[in-house]
């Protein structure tokens, strides 16, 4: 990050930085991030440095429409669209999904097993057939899915950024649909959160499915969700012990999903 300061000011001046980040055109949640490189590289340096303060304004993310994300899909590459088709369904970050290796699937059980990024929880999620069968159409010249052994993990995902964004631009053209240049990589894991929980209106599910750590990441997804007029509380049984145990508090079986069972009670 401090790269990009690097050509514009001269960082052994932090009065000359810290104008150039007032004056900077990007939102103050990056201007936060730059702050908190800024101190650790001027106590390493041991520069005196007063930081700024940027309080980053807390919007809710842009949700597409799933015929939005489909369009991108079925528009793309192969390679692209097999990306976002594994994003949609299991709300894994890029990085997780870059990191992802042929041993992580299971293709008997329909499987991925996430590898962690962030601080996150590693998972286990289903997948569906029809992703299974995307992924068996990549060529299997690497340990990674996704990327090649030379490449090292950063460069090699602003690639994939890169080109999904000119695949996006094309669309949104070809298309008429200005909305979906408001989609980006981390847009699906919005997306596969509201979903779930939607489905499921269970919120510690829906935390373990993004491997979250604090549930406040999480409830920020509650919000994008219009509760119906017949009110219930929903659960989520992944083993049979959980199914009877459900059973025997009076829920009610609804459908599977994801490999799991949902429930419902009225409130």
């Amino acid at each position: 990050m401090l790269n990009s300061i690097a050509r514009k000011a001269n960082l052994n001046n932090p009065e000359t930085v810290k104008e150039y980040l007032a004056n900077a055109t990007c939102s103050d949640s990056r201007k936060e991030r730059l702050t908190w490189e800024l101190i650790r590289f001027y106590k390493w340096k041991n520069i005196p440095f007063q930081p700024p303060h940027y309080k980053p304004i807390d919007k809710l993310p842009f949700i597409p429409l799933e015929t939005e994300i489909d369009a991108l899909i079925s528009g793309s590459g192969r390679k692209t669209a097999c990306l976002l088709q594994l994003l949609k369904e299991t709300g894994m970050r890029a990085g997780e999904a870059y990191a992802a290796k042929w041993t992580d699937i299971d293709l008997e059980q329909s499987r991925i097993i996430v590898q962690p990024e962030k601080g996150s929880r590693s998972r286990t999620l289903k997948v569906s057939s029809r992703l299974i069968s995307m992924l068996n159409r990549l060529p299997k010249n690497s340990q990674h899915i996704f990327r090649q052994e030379q490449q090292d993990h950063l460069t090699s995902l602003k690639t994939a950024r890169r080109n999904f964004e000119r695949q996006r631009k094309r669309l949104s053209i070809k298309l008429q649909n200005p909305r979906l240049n408001q989609i980006h990589l981390h847009t699906l894991r919005h997306f596969f959160a509201t979903m779930t929980y939607n489905r499921t209106r269970d919120i510690l599910y829906t935390m373990r499915q993004l491997g979250h750590h604090n549930i406040m990441h999480t409830l920020r997804y509650t919000q994008l969700v219009d509760w119906p007029t017949d009110q219930y509380v929903c659960k989520v049984a992944e083993t049979v012990n959980d199914a009877t145990m459900l059973i025997e508090s009076g829920y009610e079986y609804v459908t599977d999903f994801n490999g799991t069972k949902l429930f419902r009670k009225r409130k």
